[in-house]
């Protein structure tokens, strides 16, 4: 029983409902809802008293999900050195120098695409022959250049309903970096066949604005949508999130959410120093692969606000991720989103929590200004309770924001 538990809050933290998919073709964990016993219905308490169980059994699980989703997308998805799943055939230089370039081509690479995000430069290079992504890397290294594979982040949560459009307004414009937003006040497509509405973007969006009888963190605000997602099984990459913070820079927003997690990536870092150094204040959801997992990005990358998650009770969510540092912790579960017609869903995992941080935070900073950052965050920190040891810690960050913003399941 115990077993069947952790699996049914394994597969309540990442899985894809019944009828519904969170990221086309992109699966966070090997389960799907539709085989769930009835106790995959709730988080039984049994669970949250065998943590060191449930950690190993996430940490497998994640393991499991990377695996299946290679064999399925073979000719798309492949292995960084590192385990992580990655555009296959694919690597980035970052910065590159026209000799590096020239080396590669020289070698039978050619060059996909050659960019700039907010002034950092990078080039797409196809990998010729069957060259794996380990051995591409080690050769342009000995060109001299930074590269990279170009990996690929999941959705931190999951919605058991498919969301309506949420409420409009006319207010502080907030970015969502996700699938697609149905209703979203401007949207923009990072990846094959975006924008396209995404359940997984919709429902973390109606969390900011609100939708119904479900609270917003900021009602009235207006979301800025871009789909790194779109149709593309290989998208949600490192190379398409860079982008869509350079379109969030342009639109002028000041806070934007991104409830995905990934490995570490070279031109993803310097693609969030740069925006951050132009105003823009990156919310990130720490992941729900469990505490045994590697510390999840963008949530690790310096400056940016990692989030965690609660239940109704305020107990840390057992499947939450980590990162390298951790700022708030927000309503993660026991708690509903809005849906057609006015039906209502339940929502579990730290992507619900890190929009309600995102709004908190937009409240006090409203437009981009490097300048005023640390005062609206330190009003932020005003507000934040203090839950477990006194002050600042692992678990909770600085404290637990918006509590009061959560629809709670009745």
């Amino acid at each position: 029983m115990l077993r069947q538990m952790v699996i049914a809050l394994i597969v309540l933290a990442g899985a894809t409902a019944a009828g519904a998919q969170l990221v086309p073709r992109l699966p966070t964990l090997p389960i799907d809802a539709p085989s769930l016993p009835p106790v995959a219905r709730g988080l039984a308490d049994d669970v949250l008293r065998a943590p060191s169980d449930a950690a190993r059994m996430l940490d497998q699980a994640r393991r499991a999900a990377i695996a299946q989703l290679v064999r399925d997308n073979p000719d798309r998805v492949a292995l960084d050195p590192d385990g992580f799943p990655a555009r296959a055939g694919e690597v980035v230089v970052d910065d590159p120098k026209d000799s590096v370039i020239a080396a590669a081509v020289a070698q039978g690479y050619r060059v996909i695409e050659r960019g700039d995000v907010l002034g950092v430069a990078f080039v797409r290079l196809a990998v010729p022959g069957q060259r794996s992504l380990k051995s591409a890397i080690r050769e342009i290294r000995k060109f001299g250049g930074e590269v990279s594979a170009d990996q690929l982040h999941t959705p931190s949560g999951m919605a058991s309903g498919r969301p309506a459009p949420i409420a409009s307004g006319d207010g502080t414009l907030i970015g969502v970096i996700d699938g697609g937003v149905a209703g979203a006040a401007v949207s923009s497509g990072f990846a094959a066949g975006a924008p396209r509405d995404n359940d997984h973007a919709t429902a973390v969006a109606s969390l900011i604005s609100g939708a119904g009888r479900v609270r917003g963190g900021l009602p009235g605000a207006r979301i800025a949508s871009a789909d790194v997602y779109g149709s593309d099984p290989a998208g949600g990459n490192a190379t398409a999130i860079a982008k869509a913070l350079g379109w969030m820079v342009q639109q002028r927003v000041s806070v934007v959410t991104i409830s995905l997690v990934g490995p570490a990536n070279p031109l993803l870092a310097k693609v969030v120093a740069a925006a951050q150094a132009r105003g823009l204040v990156i919310v990130a959801a720490v992941g729900n692969n469990g505490p045994v997992a590697p510390p999840g990005f963008p949530a690790s990358y310096p400056g940016v606000i990692a989030v965690t998650g609660v239940d109704g009770r305020n107990r840390a969510l057992i499947e939450a991720g980590r990162a390298s540092h951790l700022d708030y912790a927000a309503p993660g579960a026991d708690m509903l989103a809005a849906g057609i017609a006015g039906r209502v869903f339940r929502v579990r995992g730290t992507s619900f929590a890190a929009p309600l941080v995102a709004a908190t935070i937009a409240r006090f900073y409203p437009s981009p200004s490097p300048a005023a950052m640390a005062a609206a965050l330190k009003r932020v920190d005003a507000l934040a309770q203090d839950l477990g040891p006194r002050g600042p810690d692992k678990t909770y960050g600085r404290g637990l924001v918006c509590s009061d913003c959560r629809t709670p399941v009745k």
